[in-house]
């Protein structure tokens, strides 16, 4: 094992008792423009990435802020500099809820279009590593980056993978809220979608909590740069991060618990129903009729045996595959009272980020259907 992975592994193990919307009242979002200061990220034709971003997130966070359960942290708000590690930081003492960098595209082929978000993953993609490799770059504007980085080398596509191995953890949350984006993106507006990917960010790596990677478009293209950089364009695009983020607050969000209720992500034309979400009252006990709560554990892209060993102990483990990610699950019980000392052991046995999910009939709903 190398030094880098030896840090990156110490790092997670003594964050371990950092857990995304510890108790939170309201819904805690850090919003970070990516680049800033002597870092301009991309530039093409007169079109500035570091420019674009802040922006862009200011008027993400003007909307969130006129939700009164939303509580916005800013990485930055001005034109400064500031080091992947300290954004990291600030948002894991923030102890919010989700992460969402903002930023722009280049390509040296100057017709490439489109929006793009990422989550933190393994990836051998060649376009998706070059992607994570240009907003990585940053890191040798850093004082003593190679300490503070060990072991990562900017150039390499090697420390881009290797660097993604050891965190899958918020995985199916953060692909939840990246699929949410991309949806605003390409229905909302219309714009050219590249998808959900999967690559390695430095600006992701230490933050412990559902996050993405936003890519609104090409700087490089004419057309879309001069988009990116309008009012209008940045308005827009800002319109439909924020509904993303308040829809994902909706569906996961439970004020003044640890605990996040995830749902199986509705088809557009249902997402404008979706009810807000309010604490769960539960009147009793008793078992709920046709109902089955586990405890959502990890999600990971490694199939691993369900026996006690590979689970901190825990036995009673299944498993489900959708092809993408594996979930793994501690427990089953139609008692909701139950469910909830099964979260509490999973959280002792070091799963900090797991979370009651319910099935009725094989079919997931939110923990407030169930309780109904």
């Amino acid at each position: 094992m190398t030094n880098f992975f030896k840090i990156t592994l110490l790092a997670l193990l003594l964050n371990a008792g950092v857990s995304h919307g510890q108790n939170n009242a309201k819904f805690r979002v850090v919003l970070d423009a990516g680049h800033g200061g002597n870092d301009f990220g991309a530039t093409y034709h007169g079109y500035v990435e570091k420019n674009n971003a802040l922006n862009v997130v200011l008027k993400v966070g003007r909307i969130l802020e006129n939700d009164p359960g939303t509580q916005v942290i800013y990485t930055r708000k001005t034109d400064v500099f500031i080091p992947l590690d300290e954004r990291a930081d600030i948002a894991n003492k923030s102890k919010a809820d989700i992460f969402v960098s903002i930023h722009c595209n280049a390509n040296k082929n100057q017709a490439a279009s489109g929006t793009e978000t990422y989550v933190m993953g393994v990836t051998r993609n060649a376009s998706n590593l070059e992607v994570a490799k240009k907003e990585n770059e940053v890191v040798t504007l850093e004082k003593d980056y190679k300490i503070k980085y060990d072991g990562y080398d900017p150039n390499s596509p090697e420390s881009v993978i290797g660097m993604t191995v050891i965190q899958e953890e918020y995985l199916d949350q953060s692909i939840e809220l990246a699929a949410g984006i991309q949806e605003g993106f390409e229905d909302g507006l219309g714009r050219k979608s590249r998808g959900v990917k999967q690559a390695g960010f430095l600006v992701l790596r230490k933050i412990y909590m559902p996050r993405v990677l936003v890519e609104m478009g090409f700087v490089s293209n004419k057309e879309e740069g001069a988009y990116l950089s309008s009012d209008a364009g940045q308005e827009q695009l800002a319109e439909m991060i924020a509904k993303a983020i308040l829809d994902y607050k909706k569906e996961y969000f439970v004020p003044g618990t640890e605990e996040y209720v995830p749902v199986e992500r509705p088809n557009t034309q249902d997402r404008e129903g979706i009810q807000k979400v309010d604490s769960p009252k539960v009147q009793d006990a008793n078992a709920t009729k046709g109902v089955v709560f586990k405890i959502q554990i990890s999600a990971s892209a490694k199939k691993m045996d369900l026996i006690p060993s590979n689970f901190s102990g825990l036995n009673s483990i299944s498993m489900e595959d959708d092809g993408k990610i594996i979930k793994y699950f501690y427990g089953n019980t139609n008692k909701y009272a139950e469910a909830k000392k099964l979260l509490d052991d999973a959280k002792e046995k070091g799963y900090t980020s797991a979370f009651i999910v319910a099935y009725k009939n094989g079919q997931k709903l939110s923990i407030q259907e169930a309780l109904r």
